[in-house]
């Protein structure tokens, strides 16, 4: 077996929820996690194994599925209860880039199937339409980890894991890694902006529609990446915004392998740069100053990158054309907003593209 059958992947994706029939957008308000995690309980997941899958209290049960939200402490910050925004797949570890995608199509659907028979159904969004702010009772003994709890109830994303083999991870210098993701990350993470609607409408800002609201919010306080020393250097990015179609997941896994391998890419920024390009990246997507070039030079890099450990660059054409169109998934948005004249519709458009 080659170098690329040590590669592990993950993936973890976030769905709003909605009313089955009418496609109303539902928040804690509407939904409990005991509800919630008793449809998640019901799923039948056995033959799809548990492979890196964790327990995460209030959840009693290792699965695929988590109630995502706000978590509700006792005196001793342990998490006891949940205020919902909506519902996570947590694909268990896969060992190439097709298979984790293909678990999520089969957790997606099997999800999709136990929320209808409660009337529920799961949307792919990156912000909630309806909602743009969430106070709760501090649940992190830091202020920064509650701040950014807080700020995480209105917003969706897809976080991209992937293990390196050992011989690739002992090559990682983290500060340099942090230093290329904050130059290159912003620019890749345009090709996925997809949050335009915000507060019932589209989000406007500074005279004009933005590209993702979720972006500009979670840009000063949200972390890039985060690496997970107890589980083998798991890395974990996780700026992208959620993909409208589950397939888009495959380019995902690949864009973020080649920022983790291209060590010649020669771009490095500092967290405060990072934070600069994420704001203007959310407004006006690759109008910004250099989010092009950027973006254009891992994706140019990328087959050779990828070649180097038999893995196909195929997934990233949908990419090279959306850079040089520089039409945005948020634009299609922006488009059906304007076509269907209203949220519910928006939505009810989204889950039927998904799959």
């Amino acid at each position: 077996m080659g170098i690329q059958h040590e590669f592990k992947f993950g993936i973890e994706a976030e769905f709003a929820l909605v009313e089955q029939n009418s496609f109303r957008p539902l928040w804690y308000r509407d939904v409990t996690f005991q509800r919630l995690n008793t449809i998640l309980e019901s799923i039948p997941v056995s033959d799809l194994g548990m492979d890196g899958l964790k327990i995460e209290p209030p959840h009693r049960k290792q699965m695929p599925y988590v109630v995502e939200g706000y978590h509700l402490p006792d005196a001793e910050m342990n998490p006891i209860d949940l205020l919902p925004k909506g519902i996570e797949i947590r694909t268990p570890v896969s060992t190439s880039v097709d298979s984790c995608v293909d678990l999520l199509r089969t957790l997606y659907r099997r999800l999709q199937d136990a929320l209808a028979q409660a009337d529920y159904a799961a949307v792919p969004i990156s912000f909630h339409p309806l909602e743009d702010s969430f106070e709760g009772p501090q649940n992190k003994r830091r202020n920064d980890f509650w701040q950014w709890a807080m700020e995480a109830m209105v917003t969706y994303g897809g976080d991209i894991n992937i293990h390196l083999p050992e011989e690739l991870r002992a090559t990682i210098d983290i500060r340099d890694l942090d230093a290329k993701v904050n130059y290159y990350g912003p620019a890749i993470t345009a090709l996925t902006l997809a949050s335009p609607i915000a507060r019932g409408g589209l989000w406007t800002i500074r005279g004009r529609v933005g590209k993702s609201i979720r972006t500009y919010h979670r840009s000063v306080i949200a972390p890039a990446i985060e690496i997970h020393p107890d589980q083998n250097q798991r890395f974990e990015f996780k700026l992208f915004d959620m993909p409208l179609q589950l397939d888009e997941f495959r380019g995902l896994l690949l864009l973020w392998l080649v920022l983790l391998l291209a060590n010649d890419l020669p771009g490095r920024a500092s967290k405060e740069t990072r934070v600069y390009d994420l704001g203007n990246i959310a407004r006006l997507g690759f109008e910004a100053e250099t989010a092009f070039e950027r973006a254009a030079e891992v994706l140019d890099l990328a087959p050779s990158v990828l070649g180097r450990y038999g893995f196909d660059p195929a997934p990233l054409e949908p990419f090279q054309k959306r850079l040089h169109t520089k039409r945005l998934p948020a634009d299609e948005i922006i488009d059906l907003y304007r076509q269907e004249g209203g949220v519910p519709e928006v939505l009810r458009r989204l889950t039927v593209t998904t799959n």
